[in-house]
């Protein structure tokens, strides 16, 4: 941990395990851009001290600013913070925090960066009106959210366990439908977008063969996994023509609100810093 004594702004990033976080490398980027004076580190903190970590945090005795949360602290933290925003309340989850008076304050920008990323990558993705998120576990959360928010009027999830997502569609209310996996086929019929929240194809896990003949033409597919940049699933799309989006991209977008936070200033996210990133992904794969 910093001392409190340094000069300068610091913040983290806390998780259990953190060592492979590529979130250090995105915002060194931006602190040696802006040629700001303080640091971005990463926090191996188990889940027993976590509290103590947070109360350090709040006291000022950690000598952060803020930072960001991950696995397996996101409803931890949402739980601890005496300031959760709307986003992250709704969510039961905080991947950004600050301190503002002794404070903790929590958000989610998970969905902004989901968002941002296709926005970026493929503008018009938003156009149609039903969308399929695969998978119901916590990562499907923000992104069910954002597209409700955005204004979808049908989202359909579909996971192994239909309870899962049924627990899904009463959170976020009338527009999400709950759905087994057999029932997959049948609902991505005329849809717009594609989503996998999962971990399939991440490090060679298998994917089945997805009817993805059943969306529309221009529809659009996107993963959140981003190792391997280019997922099984996304192969499969541009094997019948689909647009592709993966996931890195929101890594990157959701990393911009907590800099600007912690730091004052509000970074960008450029073709150079995306290079960076997946050239430390090939290096560490």
């Amino acid at each position: 941990m910093p001392d409190s004594r340094e000069t300068g702004r610091h913040a983290f990033v806390v998780g259990y395990p953190i060592k492979h976080s590529r979130s250090p490398i995105i915002h060194g980027y931006w602190l040696r851009q802006f040629e700001i004076e303080g640091s971005y580190r990463a926090e191996e903190v188990t889940e027993a001290d976590f509290p103590v970590f947070l109360g350090r945090l709040r006291d000022g005795t950690a000598g952060y600013s803020g930072g960001n949360v991950t696995i397996p602290h996101k409803e931890m933290a949402v739980r601890l913070a005496d300031r959760p925003d709307v986003l992250s309340e709704e969510l039961g989850a905080a991947n950004t925090l600050w301190v503002e008076d002794g404070l903790v304050y929590s958000t989610n920008t998970d969905g902004l960066g989901f968002l941002a990323n296709l926005d970026e990558r493929r503008p018009g993705w938003d156009r149609f009106e039903k969308a399929v998120v695969l998978g119901a576990g916590g990562a499907s959360r923000a992104i069910i959210q954002a597209l409700r928010d955005r204004g979808f009027d049908e989202i359909h999830v579909v996971n192994r366990t239909v309870e899962r997502a049924e627990e899904l569609a009463d959170r976020f209310g009338r527009k999400v439908f709950a759905h087994p996996m057999g029932a997959l086929a049948e609902v991505l019929t005329g849809a717009g977008l594609f989503v996998n929240t999962t971990s399939l194809g991440m490090h060679g896990i298998p994917v089945p063969d997805f009817p993805l003949e059943r969306l529309k033409p221009e529809a659009t597919v996107t993963d959140i996994v981003y190792v391997p940049l280019v997922t099984p699933l996304l192969l499969q799309a541009e094997h019948h023509g689909l647009a592709t989006v993966d996931g890195l991209g929101m890594l990157l977008h959701q990393a911009v609100p907590g800099f600007e936070k912690w730091f004052g200033r509000r970074p960008e996210v450029t073709p150079e810093l995306r290079a960076l990133v997946i050239a430390d992904m090939e290096t560490h794969a």
